[in-house]
């Protein structure tokens, strides 16, 4: 009997412990690059030096600061970063997909993710959305081709009424070959509910940004707001752990980026990550 229990008990550890790497490989907390902007200007080895021992190891960025693109790869791979995440402009979408295709083959990423729809203040309507939704389908399938996925990230504008919805609403249900990935704090911003849209749409958010608004910001549908009003995650007015709970569940969305902008970067995200630690 001592030998089965001891046996049973070992079976339930080794489940428990591949089940708990599966998880984390499928949602792992990774952080989106321009967090550090600032930091990289003066210090890119030693920028992605501290990402690592934050304990991050997914990234989501694009760029190689001005580095020779295999040395920065190197940095990469010394600091144990997977970059799975590459940022496009809209126009290389429109028009020159494959550097799209190369830049995020060359990083190995399996995402791209396109985070503003170039327009002139409250010009951004029904036509414009069309278009970009358009492009984004385009863009996707060819995308889908080499077995990346193109996400595109909401600003706030596109939660303005159209119809008996938004304009989000039109492409979310018109999104053929492209998913998105869900900034809350910019969802929340533009009128929202994150946790809401996420329950609209459980298949359609691939990526998420972990980003937290100080309370008493009062948001709007520009897409604009001071960074400064980034705060540690958990304290302010999204529903953070309420959106990361969700998205585990659905099973979806592969993986969670910390996104801070503001100029406490430094000291805040070593907190989010205790905050997302306890959840």
């Amino acid at each position: 009997m001592k030998k089965r229990n001891n046996f049973l008990i070992f079976g339930t550890a080794l489940l428990c412990f591949v089940f708990g790497i599966f998880q984390s490989n499928a949602q792992e907390v990774g952080i989106q690059l321009y967090s550090l902007r600032n930091q990289f200007k003066t210090d890119v080895p030693g920028t992605l030096k501290l990402i690592n021992e934050w304990g991050i190891t997914k990234i989501e960025g694009g760029g190689s600061y001005g580095l020779p693109l295999e040395e920065y790869k190197g940095l990469l791979k010394k600091n144990n970063l997977d970059m799975v995440s590459v940022g496009a402009g809209y126009e290389d979408l429109k028009n020159d997909v494959d550097k799209v295709i190369k830049n995020a083959k060359d990083f190995d990423a399996n995402f791209v993710m396109c985070a503003w729809i170039p327009h002139d203040g409250n010009t951004f309507d029904i036509a414009k959305t069309k278009e970009a939704t358009e492009v984004f389908n385009n863009a996707g399938k060819k995308l889908k081709e080499e077995g990346i996925t193109l996400a595109y990230h909401a600003h706030g504008y596109e939660f303005r009424p159209y119809e008996d919805g938004t304009l989000f609403d039109y492409m979310a249900k018109n999104a053929r070959d492209f998913a998105f990935e869900m900034d809350v704090y910019w969802v929340h911003h533009g009128g929202e509910d994150p946790l809401a849209l996420l329950n609209r749409y459980p298949d359609k958010f691939v990526l998420l940004h972990l980003k937290d608004m100080e309370h008493g910001v009062k948001g709007n549908d520009t897409g604009h707001e001071d960074v400064e009003t980034n705060v540690v995650l958990g304290t302010g007015q999204v529903d953070i752990a309420g959106v990361v709970k969700r998205s585990k569940e659905l099973g979806v969305v592969k993986y969670m980026f910390i996104e801070d902008e503001c100029s406490r970067v430094v000291e805040q995200v070593p907190q989010s990550l205790k905050f997302l630690e306890k959840l």
